[in-house]
């Protein structure tokens, strides 16, 4: 990659990475908000899924303005939209006020993904690995920033928290204003006249409903319907292996060792159970995955890598229950699941790219993220509702089931579809 193209891959890398900080760093602050606003958790709860609804369903509207405006203006939008709900968050008296500002960083945080997605797949030559580390910072994001919101938590009152929370989005957003996009479209992809993208990361003028219906006519003739049905599965899988992984660690690890970070009677031990710090260390090592889905999606086509890594997944969930007889195997099991986790977003983000036209890749990327975070949203009732009456083994068999037929799904994308780039 060239100059401008690492600056494009730190801005977007760095977006990304907050994007996820901020999505995350909610939870954690729900159980001091139960208390600050006197309500209950079914209320905050409510509040919750208010702003990340907007966020999994404000993507498919967000890809279309990236395609009338481009990438980069949206992008900056995102980062000031994020830093500027999270400083109403900080000043907000009564319980409306902040699920309004949450509902403002699931609207604005919606349109990052076919925003910045789509910028990396037309600016960059090595698109793999641009795909790589734009997911090393969303890995960084959703490992650290849970982590450092609840250590600044521990010191600081959780108002001076959230306010300090809308500064990096500030930093980043004065990165990105600097990036000069143009500089890497000239080297990237050009339209059919013969000309670069312009400096907003490519747009193709005025956008109507029309030109919306023709462009997803275009998207399901060439076989996307199929790509879709794979981001889907993924989505299903990601979600259903992690809503409840945090519990099923410690519930194993329990189980297994012994271990007292503070004192049993102190009212901060619950704040201390191991099966978290796995937890985080499953997401840390996503970083990993990230990296070798983008070098794999440099050097084969990203659909068949997409395969295998299913098949690894699907295999991993059956193992993950047996695995559970002793230390070492479990967590072999654990930290190799998060790698082959993550494997999947960069080769699954090249897949969606390659399967796309440049003039409507922003609207291929908000159909993708409706199918991740939307769809992919049921993991969470599907993980809950296995648990409920079965037990874990049976949610693994479910997660290999889920995971056998994304390798299918990649399989007819290599078959059934048609490659656009």
């Amino acid at each position: 990659m060239d100059a401008a193209e690492r600056r494009i891959v730190k801005f977007t890398a760095g977006s990304h990475g907050l994007v996820h900080t901020y999505e995350l760093s909610i939870p954690i602050l729900l159980t001091v908000w139960v208390g600050e606003f006197s309500t209950t958790a079914a209320a905050l709860g409510v509040v919750v899924t208010l702003g990340y609804g907007l966020f999994g369903v404000g993507a498919l509207p967000g890809g279309v303005l990236v395609d009338r405006f481009g990438s980069k203006p949206l992008i900056l939008a995102c980062l000031a939209g994020m830093a500027g709900s999270f400083l109403l968050v900080s000043v907000a008296p009564t319980l409306p006020v902040l699920a309004a500002a949450i509902a403002i960083w699931g609207l604005t945080a919606s349109v990052y993904h076919p925003a910045g997605l789509s910028l990396l797949s037309k600016s960059i030559d090595r698109r793999g690995t641009a795909l790589g580390y734009h997911g090393i910072g969303g890995n960084l994001g959703i490992a650290l920033g849970p982590l450092a919101t609840a250590l600044l938590l521990l010191a600081f009152d959780w108002r001076l928290v959230t306010a300090a929370l809308a500064f990096p989005a500030v930093v980043v957003a004065a990165y990105g204003v600097t990036v000069d996009v143009d500089a890497a479209l000239s080297s990237g992809e050009v339209d059919e006249a013969g000309s670069a993208d312009d400096s907003s990361g490519g747009t193709k003028g005025e956008v109507s409903l029309s030109s919306i219906a023709t462009d997803t006519r275009v998207l399901i003739a060439g076989g996307f319907l199929v790509v879709f049905a794979f981001v889907t599965f993924s989505g299903l899988y990601y979600r259903t292996f992690l809503t409840f992984l945090p519990d099923l660690l410690g519930d194993v690890l329990g189980g297994l060792v012994d271990v007292q970070l503070v004192d049993p009677s102190s009212p901060y031990a619950d704040q201390f159970d191991v099966g978290r710090y796995l937890y985080v260390a499953v997401l840390t090592v996503g970083v990993f995955g990230q990296y070798l889905g983008g070098r794999i999606a440099d050097r084969v086509p990203p659909e068949r890598g997409l395969v295998a890594v299913m098949g690894v997944l699907s295999a991993l969930a059956l193992l993950f229950v047996p695995a559970t007889g002793g230390v070492a195997t479990f967590l072999a099991v654990s930290l190799a699941l998060g790698v082959a986790l993550f494997t999947v977003q960069p080769l699954s983000q090249a897949t969606v790219a390659a399967y796309s036209p440049s003039e409507a890749r922003g609207l291929s990327f908000g159909y993708t993220y409706v199918g991740i975070f939307g769809i992919g949203a049921l993991g969470s009732t599907l993980a809950g509702t296995v648990l409920t009456r079965a037990g874990p083994r049976e949610l693994f068999v479910v997660l290999a089931g889920i995971a056998a037929l994304g390798a299918l799904s990649a399989t007819a994308v290599a078959r059934f579809a048609t490659r656009r780039d």
